[in-house]
Order: C-alpha cells, then sequence, then structure tokens
C-alpha cells in the first residue's frame, strides 16, 4: 500500500517515481554563536539565557531552512513546502521510512517536509503515536536496552544534561501510546550527517536547526504517524 502524502520528484533518489510536484519555499534568518558556556548537570535546567545561546549555536549565519546547508546534506533532505492529500489532518505527523521524510501536514492543503534518519535495523516501530510531551533542550537518559546494546552509554545512566551535544539535540517531541510513554521521540541530533540514513536506538532524528523550526507548530495532542517500508508515504518504483 503506498500514501502519497506530498509529491515533489526533484530531489528523489534512483528507485523512486514521484508523481508530478509544485512546492514553495518557507524562509526564516537565526543568529550563530561559537560558543556554549556553563553546562548544566543532568539534574538542573537551563536558563532561558542559556537556551537562547546555544539556539544561535546550532543554526547557521543567515539561516534559510531551503538553502542553508553546511551540515553538506543531500538537497532533498532540506526543508520544503509540498502540496499533502486531501483529508489529511493538519498538525500530525507522518514519517516516510523509506524516503526518509517527515511531513508536518498544514492547513490550507500543504504540508513542511524534512529529511530524517530513522532507527537502525529492526529498532524502528512503525505505529500510531500521541505527542503528549514537547521539551526545548531536553535532557537524555538512555534506557536498559540501549545501555544492553551499547555498554558505553551507561556513563548517561542518571541522565545527560542539556545542551548541543545531547543525544536529543535541541528539541524532543516525546511519543506515546495512550498513557504510555514508548520511549521513542523525534528530536534533533548532534549528528546532522546521520540525516537520510539509519543511525539511531529507535527515534526519528532531525538536525536541530530544523526541529528548532517545526517545534512551535507542533501542538501536544498531535498524532504522529511513522510507517513501515510496506506502507511508504512516497510512491516506488
Amino acid at each position: 500500500m503506498y500514501i502519497v502524502l506530498a509529491i515533489d520528484r526533484r530531489w528523489e533518489p534512483k528507485g523512486y517515481d514521484m508523481l508530478t510536484r509544485r512546492h514553495f519555499i518557507q524562509t526564516t534568518t537565526a543568529l550563530f554563536s561559537a560558543t556554549v558556556a556553563n553546562p548544566v548537570f543532568a539534574d538542573s535546567w537551563p536558563t532561558e539565557a542559556q537556551k537562547a545561546e546555544w539556539d544561535a549555536q546550532v543554526s547557521p549565519p543567515g539561516f534559510d531552512p531551503a538553502t542553508s546547508n553546511p551540515w553538506g546534506l543531500h538537497p532533498r533532505f532540506l526543508p520544503q513546502r509540498v502540496d499533502a492529500k486531501d483529508g489529511l489532518v493538519p498538525g500530525d505527523i507522518h514519517v516516510d521510512a523509506v524516503a526518509r521524510y517527515l511531513y508536518h501536514i498544514e492547513e490550507g492543503g500543504t504540508a513542511m517536509r524534512y529529511g530524517v534518519a530513522i532507527a537502525r535495523g529492526n529498532l524502528y516501530e512503525p505505529g500510531v503515536y500521541n505527542i503528549k510531551r514537547k521539551v526545548r533542550w531536553p535532557h537524555w537518559t538512555p534506557t536498559q536496552n540501549m545501555i544492553e546494546r551499547d555498554p558505553e552509554n551507561a556513563r548517561w545512566a542518571d541522565g545527560m544534561e542539556p545542551g548541543p551535544q545531547n543525544a536529543l539535540g535541541s528539541r524532543a517531541l516525546y511519543l506515546y501510546v495512550g498513557d504510555r510513554d514508548t520511549y521513542l521521540r523525534i528530536h534533533g541530533t548532534p549528528y546532522p550527517r546521520s540525516i537520510g540514513g539509519r543511525a539511531s536506538s529507535g527515534c526519528v532524528r532531525m538536525v536541530m536547526a530544523h526541529i528548532n523550526e517545526l517545534y512551535p507548530n507542533v501542538e501536544i495532542g498531535s498524532t504522529a504517524h511513522l510507517y513501515s517500508a510496506e506502507d511508504s508515504v512516497t510512491a516506488r518504483s
């Protein structure tokens, strides 16, 4: 089953047969800073000033989401506004596991599309989730399974403090099923060159500057659809 959410063939890789497309560009600007001061401990929270400083650090100078690319991403993974299929719920998120795209559905029949990385191997968990929490500059604590797969994570068993090197990056959307935290997140990453690949332990990764743009537009209670390869949201040949 193929569910075409948004159509844009300009940057599709070999093996994809996308339909005709029309997209629009949305731009913003942001500051940049090369320094991070006064790291905080895992049981504390950064000040608003510290958060603003980190936000500036992870955004390139003169940041334009559609063109800024100091990370060396394939151009198709830069944010684009695309047409969305009729009937999709504005505010919902759809993640294409094959094309490595996240779509945020907007009012008026459009969606913002972002490049993502998904989980490696069989750690990716397709499903329908509810976003019940969102955090700016979150803490991160590895699960026991993460520690067993990678014993080096044991040093963060009591939590990693927020900051640009934190595994969840600058923003995190927390995915639930009912009242159960699945420990799956849509989050920023300190490893932007992983975008387009399979790299995480279950979560969906985004460039920090990109999720910073997405974050204020996502409401608590929104639905996130993570599709399997068999239910890809873009057509394949």
